[in-house]
């Protein structure tokens, strides 16, 4: 007699979340309340960005990861928008840049200073103009240094080079309607977008063609969500025509019926999907709910499959999701939000229950690292490529190698004021050759190994002086000591 596995082997099946300590928590904090979809949330292994509420104009928060606690009314933003701010996103090549935008129509690019905000942020190193209404999405390119795509409720999709200020492609012609939602897929050769006619396009934005098509992905009137996942799937959020919440799984190479569909709930709050491409798990965050949904995809039917749920008394006004380099791999930390409240940001991970100290290979594969592997120019001549993989074995660190290249060859490193604050001046910024930018050629590595070699020699040398001077000193005086007692 044969006996039949009903539960589903997962290394992911016992995923918990748990919420942190209030003092770990960032307090006080005005949340926008601007109605519009997006996550309101931004972080980074740095930093937290939070859009807030702000009079006679825009503003967002930008917070050290250890600023936690009460947040001083006071304290300074990046405030150099005219109108509300709609979206933020770090840049996954440099974790002090932040793109956000407005109502007011523009795309701005911001430095922030490696300490943090000790002042008010008004002037961005570049700020891009080309919608005609407001810009509600933003996304960097995964791959390419200093590409950006930016989406507006005047049914444009623009993708700019930031380093220069340039609009590289426009795609004018493509949605009839309000977009929801675009996303690149893993190597940023593609984007997925969502429209009000509820039609899911995958679109190549360099020939400025639409690939695949699916009219009527999901029925309901309501906003959806699409994003790409492994193997180039398109995993969609939106809502049937009876109302009811749902997900599906396309197959671009066949999108005449999902290969997978599920109905949720009949909530109303749109369901923001996050992605983690490591892991193959999906994280659905809710607004205005108080849960986190997580679903794991794989190869065979029926391809979704849900793992848990995560349940708080409070509802969520957006939520970010932090990159794979900044989690704790000492703690089995797959995941962590931050969920925002009306007057606070929680932090919130996801842990997998293990009883081993040790690195968990399984469970951190090499993921994305911050470095990419094309430039701008590189990746509109048509060259694509995959992230360049960094291993978590040692937990994510900041090499100086890294800051060097960083420098060396993005105009966002570069001090804000350098920059003046339009597209104007960011070209001649990146592409000036002369004594203004004397960096790039003095960057000589092995030259550099052998000085910082005699300079650890050297310290080495003088910790072992000072030890042995210590010891001396603490011998005489203990002889001293002996001499004023009379024991000698």
């Amino acid at each position: 007699m044969s006996f039949r596995r009903v539960v589903r082997q997962s290394k992911f099946r016992h995923v918990f979340g748990q919420a942190v300590k209030t003092d770990q928590c960032y307090d006080d904090i005005r949340v926008s309340r601007v109605t519009w979809d997006s996550s309101f949330c931004a972080v980074n292994p740095k930093f937290v960005a939070i859009i807030v509420e702000a009079s006679g104009g825009g503003a967002f928060l930008v917070l050290p990861l250890g600023k936690t606690g009460r947040i001083d009314k006071a304290y300074p933003t990046v405030c150099g928008h005219t109108g509300p701010v709609l979206d933020i996103d770090w840049c996954p090549h440099n974790d002090e840049v932040i793109a956000s935008a407005s109502e007011d129509c523009t795309v701005k690019v911001w430095q922030i200073p490696e300490q943090g905000l000790l002042s008010p942020l008004t002037e961005p190193v570049v700020s891009l103009e080309g919608h005609s209404k407001r810009v509600g999405i933003i996304t960097w390119h995964p791959t390419a240094r200093n590409v950006l795509l930016s989406a507006g409720c005047d049914n444009v999709v623009l993708i700019w080079n930031v380093g220069s200020g340039e609009e590289l492609f426009r795609l004018d012609e493509m949605h009839p309607d309000l977009l929801y939602s675009a996303a690149w897929n893993r190597d940023g050769s593609l984007i997925c977008t969502s429209c009000k006619d509820k039609a899911l396009r995958i679109i190549d934005p360099r020939r400025g063609t639409i690939v695949q098509v699916k009219e009527r992905a999901h029925d309901g009137a309501r906003p959806m969500r699409s994003i790409f996942v492994s193997d180039g799937k398109v995993f969609t959020t939106g809502f049937s025509r009876m109302s009811e919440r749902q997900l599906a799984l396309w197959d671009p190479s066949n999108m005449e019926e999902p290969i997978a569909i599920q109905e949720m709930d009949s909530s109303n709050g749109v369901l923001l999907p996050f992605y983690d491409p490591d892991t193959n798990v999906v994280y659905l965050c809710g607004k205005g709910d108080s849960s986190i949904r997580y679903f794991e995809i794989t190869a065979e039917s029926p391809y979704v499959h849900f793992l848990n749920t995560f349940i708080s008394k409070e509802p969520q006004r957006g939520m970010g999701f932090m990159s794979k380099r900044g989690l704790d791999v000492n703690k089995c930390e797959i995941a962590r939000f931050y969920k925002l409240h009306e007057r606070k940001c929680e932090p919130i991970t996801m842990t997998v229950p293990r009883k081993s100290d040790l690195f968990q290979d399984d469970l951190y594969p090499d993921t994305a690292g911050p470095e990419p592997p094309l430039e701008a120019e590189d990746w509109v001549a048509g060259r694509d490529a995959p992230p360049l993989l960094i291993s978590l074995r040692d937990g994510y660190v900041p090499t100086k190698q890294r800051d060097l290249k960083v420098t060396r060859k993005n105009v966002l490193s570069t001090p804000a004021t350098t920059a003046g604050g339009g597209a104007k001046t960011g070209g001649p910024a990146h592409l000036s050759t002369g004594p203004a930018h004397p960096a790039p050629p003095t960057i000589q590595h092995p030259q550099d190994d052998e000085k910082m070699s005699e300079i650890m020699d050297e310290l080495r040398n003088l910790k072992l002086l000072v030890k042995t001077q210590g010891k001396r000193i603490a011998k005489l005086e203990e002889q001293l000591a002996q001499f004023e007692d009379g024991d000698v």
